[in-house]
């Protein structure tokens, strides 16, 4: 079989089997009360014009981003079962499996860090939606910390293991970091996981984005040779996909912690495998002005005597908090992110990341 329909195969059972598989997962959810918390503390203050804003969505599913973590499992353990079968299938079907997609070479980093952090934060979410925690959930330093450490564990990962210590920027500049590549790694990880997180508090807000993300990445891998992660790009978009049939407005149920942290995380190891974190930067630039929000409007509330500069963080709230619909918000941050990631591949295609 060829390598473009084994990715594209793949992408379209991912959307189907989420197909399939969320509606009795939402069931599963609702039936055991694992909504969603509309909260109203801030970490500094109190979030009441969010509460007001968002007082609909109380008990709504979280953790929705776990189907999207096990149909990449489900999808993980039947590419080594079909490996497995290979002869039997040649001789039956006509056509040679080539590869599982657990690969050491390809996938073992990218998937290692979706299950671990998607575990992590299964945890998080759980405790929230059950109010467990004097903070309904893992303290902010928790989470934080554990954060640090799993991106401390890739960035040595990359730095000593894989030896890659430089980053290639448009023009066929080359930036040597040596052992600066480690903080550096872990700030792009640690920020860019945070920022998906933070984008994700509107109805298929960070799944849209996040899906344009995974299809650019699936081409770079493609186009580098690493048809089994572009195969894995390509699943989770296919994923993403069926998740986003159920969590546009209204939303059945939400991605939570799970999985906008998990899937921001991957997206920077994928970023770094294929020596395109400025690519990352550029299709990325909804998360940054996401997370800058949020630190400009903490730094202004503590140092300017609780003034704050938007009417509510991050930025997308503002813009519900001034009068757009939720749909406007959604719609014109995808249009946005499409863009971005029209203009992130003229950046790999164009100036010389290919």
């Amino acid at each position: 079989m060829g390598d473009l329909p084994f990715l594209l195969i793949y992408s379209l059972i991912a959307f189907f089997l989420g197909f399939l598989l969320i509606p009795p997962y939402i069931r599963f959810l609702n039936r055991h009360k694992l909504g969603k918390q509309i909260r109203e503390e801030a970490l500094i203050g109190k979030a009441l014009e969010f509460a007001r804003l968002h007082k609909a969505k109380m008990w709504v599913p979280s953790m929705g981003g776990g189907i999207i973590l096990f149909v990449v499992f489900v999808l993980v353990i039947f590419s080594i079962f079909a490996l497995s079968l290979n002869s039997v299938i040649q001789e039956y079907f006509g056509f040679a499996i080539r590869y599982s997609l657990w690969n050491r070479n390809e996938t073992y980093l990218a998937l290692g860090t979706l299950f671990t952090v998607g575990a992590i934060w299964l945890i998080d979410d759980y405790m929230n939606v059950r109010e467990i925690g004097r903070t309904k959930g893992l303290s902010a330093r928790v989470k934080f910390t554990l954060l640090m450490l799993f991106a401390w564990v890739g960035a040595w990962w990359f730095y000593y293991k894989l030896w890659i210590h430089e980053i290639s920027i448009p023009f066929f500049w080359v930036l040597p970091f040596w052992v600066g590549y480690i903080p550096l790694f872990m700030f792009i990880m640690v920020g860019t996981a945070n920022a998906v997180n933070f984008t994700d508090g509107l109805d298929g807000l960070a799944g849209g984005l996040l899906l344009f993300n995974y299809i650019v990445y699936s081409y770079i891998c493609y186009d580098q040779w690493l048809m089994i992660l572009a195969t894995i790009c390509l699943i989770i978009s296919g994923v993403l996909i069926a998740f986003l049939w159920f969590n546009i407005k209204p939303a059945q149920f939400f991605m939570g912690d799970v999985g906008s942290l998990s899937l921001g995380a991957t997206l920077v190891v994928v970023a770094a495998m294929t020596d395109t974190l400025i690519v990352l930067m550029i299709i990325g630039g909804i998360y940054i002005v996401e997370i800058l929000s949020v630190i400009l409007q903490l730094l202004s509330k503590r140092f300017r005597n609780g003034k704050k500069i938007f009417r509510i963080a991050p930025y997308h709230h503002h813009l519900e908090a001034i009068g757009w619909s939720e749909e406007t918000v959604v719609m014109r941050l995808w249009l946005i992110g499409i863009i971005l990631s029209l203009a992130g591949l003229i950046v790999y295609l164009v100036m010389g990341l290919s």
